[in-house]
């Protein structure tokens, strides 16, 4: 099931980003690209041509076809700043499927996006509308799943993550796309663990 399958991640830049932990003494954003750099290993055994990789505070960039040995460049040119626009890069990648969709260019077993973030989006309401309206242009359940991972302990944003896990569907969803995973629900997990589920849940 996970093989055929496309991966995007989608990174948090915002400002909050450069916080550093007390214990290990890195800040989330050397956190961030340690985990790219595993992400990014384990989808290319799975998917050859690399993953796309969105970073996004007020704006996003995206870079296509990143694999393992891109991930350090990326995070050099790039440093933590600005605001937290989730609504705007979830649409450009949703946007991005749709199109590569209808030209028959994604892979049989679909897509699944990760997002990780470290606090709540700047207009939580939009981005439930991006991944509502996304729901329903969906043919089947298993095409698309969005997985939202959180680091550090924003209690805040962790109670939105939750509404975006469970309540979607009650406000017009077509399917439950949506699966969320704090850091602390990881620390049992290896990353591979955390994609399957974000596959089969």
């Amino acid at each position: 099931m996970l093989e055929q399958r496309d991966y995007t991640l989608i990174i948090d830049k915002s400002g909050s980003m450069s916080i550093r932990d007390q214990l290990s003494g890195k800040s989330r954003w050397n956190v961030m690209q340690e985990s790219t750099f595993a992400l990014a290993s384990k989808c290319e055994e799975l998917d050859p041509d690399g993953i796309t990789l969105y970073l996004f505070s007020g704006r996003f960039k995206r870079y296509d076809n990143v694999t393992s040995d891109k991930v350090v460049q990326i995070f050099q040119e790039n440093e933590p700043s600005g605001r937290t626009d989730l609504a705007m890069v979830l649409q450009d990648a949703l946007d991005n499927y749709f199109q590569r969709k209808d030209k028959g260019e994604t892979k049989e077993n679909g897509e699944t996006i990760l997002v990780v973030t470290d606090g709540e989006p700047d207009d939580r309401k939009a981005v439930m509308k991006v991944i509502i309206e996304a729901s329903r242009k969906m043919d089947i359940d298993e095409e698309l799943a969005i997985s939202f991972i959180q680091i550090g302990s924003d209690s805040q944003a962790t109670k939105f993550l939750k509404i975006l896990d469970d309540e979607l569907q009650g406000a017009g969803a077509k399917f439950d796309i949506v699966d969320t995973v704090t850091i602390e629900d990881m620390e049992d997990m290896s990353l591979t663990d955390v994609l399957i589920n974000a596959v089969i849940d």
